[in-house]
């Protein structure tokens, strides 16, 4: 199995977008207060497959904690993962189950990621215009959206299975 990892913050700092509206103009409340978590997903493009977890950091343990939990979700496959080169997945600490081969894409290449694409509709659909009044509710939102995102196969493949990335296989 092909897949493709990324990991995203997501916290209660916001800015407010523009949104239709019919009749009066909404009141878009701004909220600046700077607490995070994270999103880890891994996608497959060619079966809409999706595996997600929040975690309160990035690191090399974090993404050890990741890892495991993508190789239980599939441990009859083998899985060839794609994932950028930020630190903490080439750190030699990093834990990698056996039936994971790790791949690194382009540095500075975010474009060549269809895990992004997750974070933009996680952004647009459960966060665009909303307030959190703790970090719990950022990751009960995030938890929820997730969870829809990850039973939702057609979802996931449609907006993650780049031409380059179906043709290829």
């Amino acid at each position: 199995m092909i897949m493709f990892q990324d990991e995203a913050r997501f916290g209660r700092i916001n800015s407010p977008h523009k949104c239709w509206v019919q009749g009066e103009r909404p009141v878009v409340y701004c909220q600046i207060v700077r607490e995070y978590t994270y999103a880890y997903a891994a996608v497959c493009p060619f079966n809409g497959t999706m595996v997600s977890l929040i975690l309160p950091v990035v690191s090399s343990a974090a993404m050890s904690i990741f890892l495991g939990e993508v190789a239980n979700r599939n441990s009859d496959r083998t899985i060839l993962m794609f994932m950028d080169q930020a630190g903490w997945h080439t750190a030699k600490d990093l834990k990698i189950p056996l039936n994971i081969i790790l791949a690194s894409l382009p540095a500075y290449s975010p474009e060549l990621n269809p895990t992004e694409h997750i974070w933009d509709e996680l952004r647009e659909k459960y966060f665009h215009n909303y307030t959190f009044d703790s970090i719990q509710a950022v990751e009960d939102r995030l938890e929820s959206g997730l969870r829809d995102i990850e039973n939702d196969s057609e979802l996931v493949q449609s907006i993650t299975g780049f031409n380059w990335i179906i043709s290829w296989h």
